[in-house]
């Protein structure tokens, strides 16, 4: 079972905290990591691409020119796909680019991505983030005593004062412990759980 320090907000120790090892102790395979990040990403995308077939297109009923006597090439349709202006042949279409991805797997990739940030000593555990009022100086004070330049703040429930501090600062994204996945942790290089958050967690992926 990994024993890590908890620090408080100016970083000076604070005590120590065992963290689960079926959670952050998974030896970590990248090719589910991939997977999950892969599904995710694609989740995202729209999918609202469209260009015009023939069935789609205005135009094309009469024949351009008479077949032969012309001396120009056969044309049957001013929207052939061959015509400037003319139709897409096996053009993108709307789509769905979401797969499935089984809830087990999932949760698994979730533990490595933990485990990766742990293995890789880029996991902080903090007693409490408090700030007087919500302005963006109290905690861009608290991140730079942190050293925090690009990292997941885990809290155990969205604080508004917190929330709207830390929205400004480049880099730092809040989540709580119900709102991670994959894709947010790998996308941060740092990794800080607050004391409170790392019991919900844990209970999510038990």
């Amino acid at each position: 079972m990994a024993v890590v320090k908890i620090y408080d907000q100016t970083k000076q120790e604070a005590g120590e905290i065992s963290l689960a090892p079926e959670v952050f102790e998974v030896p970590v395979r990248p090719e589910i990591l991939n997977l999950v990040v892969r599904s995710i990403r694609a989740a995202k995308r729209a999918g609202t691409h469209s260009t015009l077939t023939r069935s789609a297109m205005k135009g094309g009923g009469a024949k351009p020119w008479r077949q032969k006597g012309t001396g120009r090439a056969r044309s049957g349709s001013n929207i052939s796909p061959v015509w400037r202006g003319g139709a897409v042949v096996f053009g993108p279409q709307p789509r769905d680019y979401s797969f499935k991805v089984n809830k087990k797997v999932r949760t698994l990739a979730l533990r490595m991505a933990l485990s990766s940030r742990a293995f890789d000593q880029n996991l902080m555990v903090v007693k409490a983030i408090e700030l007087p009022e919500a302005k963006t100086r109290h905690f861009a004070s608290v991140a730079k005593a942190l050293e925090l330049k690009k990292a997941l703040v885990v809290v155990p429930a969205i604080d508004e004062t917190l929330e709207r501090s830390a929205r400004n600062i480049p880099g730092i994204t809040l989540a709580t412990p119900d709102q991670l996945n994959v894709y947010t942790i790998l996308a941060h290089p740092q990794l800080v759980l607050l004391e409170g958050a790392v019991e919900p967690l844990v209970a999510r992926l038990k």
